[in-house]
């Protein structure tokens, strides 16, 4: 297992490196990305337009040399168009499938939450199942299979909320925001003459990533890990400030999560701190606040950082 770590941990490494080439001054949200694909999820990234989000998946998919496929959503996207279809061949007498978007390694969906909730429910088996149904049959979608999936704060023009279930198929919820005084400068000067997606070099396969995913399977997981993680998601549900708490799907993605940060720390063992350093991102958009929070003026945020306080942190004796 430390061997298995050893000699694949530098395509990590590499990748956060040729990434950071194109989006400057974001290297903890490539990490977080990383992460949430070495668990095998699904990344939701919420933010105004013009910050990188586009940018970072396609640098991502170079990098790792995945075919990618991106998808602009607009009110007349149909959900054909996402999972494909069936055409009927005079010469074979057969219906045939012809691949959607989806049918990729990852698959880009650029603005989400501009098209119509028909549409964005083609997604959900897609992203649970990693498969497609079409006419009763069923396709495999290639491994690894990846959805990054950009939107627009709700209340920019044309946007529509998504539904809690398909919220709940993202691992992680992110939020790039402006970069920093320095590194937009760097950005302006590293585009004066030069296109910088052409400097970023493919480092591993897709080959890389399964194997990668495999190890994170393989991660221990102590039984008072577990009982923290199930702890957690307990108490946003008794909450006094929350109307809907995480369901046992996010427990399952906080605990694939901290595997994946675990092996991402060289080791192959997990401790709470793994448990928490991504919790915000797994849990907040999880959490709907009832009437009592809103006339609080409380956030998300805020109970979570609640519940992490109250909640008892095992000693594994480590």
């Amino acid at each position: 297992m430390h061997e298995k770590i050893r000699t694949l941990l530098p395509v990590t490494k590499s990748m956060i490196r040729e990434v950071k080439k194109v989006v400057v001054g974001k290297d903890e949200t490539i990490v977080k990305i990383l992460l949430a694909m070495l668990a095998g999820g699904h990344i939701l990234i919420e933010d105004i337009p013009g910050v990188g989000k586009t940018t970072m998946a396609l640098a991502i998919s170079k990098a790792f040399h995945l075919k990618h496929n991106r998808m602009q959503f607009t009110a007349d996207v149909l959900p054909a168009d996402v999972t494909g279809f069936s055409v009927f061949n005079k010469a074979s007498g057969k219906f045939e499938y012809q691949p959607g978007v989806a049918m990729c390694n990852l698959f880009l969906a650029d603005e989400i939450n501009r098209t119509s909730p028909k549409t964005q429910s083609a997604l959900l088996e897609v992203m649970e199942e990693s498969q497609i149904t079409v006419d009763g049959v069923t396709h495999e979608l290639p491994k690894p299979f990846l959805v990054i999936a950009t939107q627009n704060p709700i209340g920019s023009a044309g946007t529509q909320m998504l539904p809690e279930s398909q919220l709940d198929r993202f691992m992680i919820k992110l939020t790039m925001g402006y970069p920093d005084l320095s590194s937009e400068a760097h950005m302006l000067k590293s585009r004066h003459n030069a296109e910088p997606m052409d400097s970023v070099k493919c480092v591993a396969e897709e080959t890389d990533i399964v194997a990668l995913q495999q190890l994170v399977d393989q991660i221990y997981v102590d039984d008072r890990i577990y009982e923290y993680i199930a702890s957690l998601a307990a108490a946003t549900r008794i909450h006094p400030m929350v109307r809907l708490g995480v369901s046992p799907r996010g427990s399952l993605a906080l605990c694939s999560i901290a595997k994946a940060t675990a092996l991402l720390r060289s080791r192959d063992y997990v401790i709470p701190e793994d448990v928490t350093f991504m919790l915000n991102d797994v849990f907040e958009h999880r959490i709907l606040l009832n009437a009592k929070a809103r006339i609080a003026s409380c956030t998300v945020g805020q109970v979570i950082d609640d519940i992490l306080a109250s909640t008892k942190v095992p000693d594994l004796g480590v």
